[in-house]
This record gives structure tokens, C-alpha cells and sequence, in this order.
């Protein structure tokens, strides 16, 4: 599967436009996690423990948006994007989001 965050892909040309396409993942830090990140934000700095979160939660996402796209029969999904929340303290939703087509390779 193709993913991009432009219009259009090079070498490629939009056969089909199937529709918008999303994967959603809601996760929590947990108790654990608040308690380290809120002992390193005394001192400063990265907190690890929410950038690993993050990033695990973003291809979570993109991992669902994906299986939505295949089910929809496209190939790509052109201009994705990322959208996040909180949700009450310890959750945070994470949002992959684009347009899911079927792209056909040009010669050449």
C-alpha cells in the first residue's frame, strides 16, 4: 500500500478515488507511565515513555487506515494526515486519516 501526504504520487496516475479512510486508536498512559513522566518533567527534558506512546499509537493507526483502505479495494492513500485529542486525563485518540484511490503505475 502506497501512503502519502500529497496529492499526487510520482510515476503514478488516480485511477479511482474510493473515499475517505480513516484508522482510529484510543490509548492510556496508565498509571505507570504518569508517574515517571511526571518525575522527568520535574527535571526536564524528553519524556520517553510518552514519545514511545505516540509513535506505537501513529502506526497503530496508519496499520488500521490501511486495512480500511485494502477493504475499500484501493491501492494508496494520498494526502494522509495525523489528528490527535485528549481524552479526559490519561487517554489520547490518535487519528491517520487521507484519501484512499487506485493508482496506477505510468509507463515509462
Amino acid at each position: 500500500m502506497l501512503i502519502a501526504t500529497t496529492e499526487n504520487l510520482a510515476g503514478h496516475r488516480v485511477a479511482e478515488v474510493k473515499g475517505q479512510v480513516f484508522g482510529v486508536v484510543v490509548r492510556s498512559r496508565g498509571l505507570a507511565g504518569n508517574i515517571l513522566a511526571g518525575l522527568r518533567s520535574i527535571v526536564g527534558g524528553e519524556i520517553t515513555e510518552y514519545t514511545q506512546l505516540l509513535e506505537e499509537a501513529r502506526r497503530h493507526a496508519i496499520d488500521r487506515m490501511v486495512k480500511n483502505a485494502s477493504l475499500m479495494g484501493a491501492n494508496a492513500v494520498v494526502m494522509m494526515r495525523f489528528d490527535s485529542s485528549e481524552m479526559g486525563q490519561t487517554m489520547s485518540e490518535i487519528v491517520a486519516y487521507g484519501t484512499a484511490v487506485v493508482v496506477e503505475k505510468l509507463p515509462g
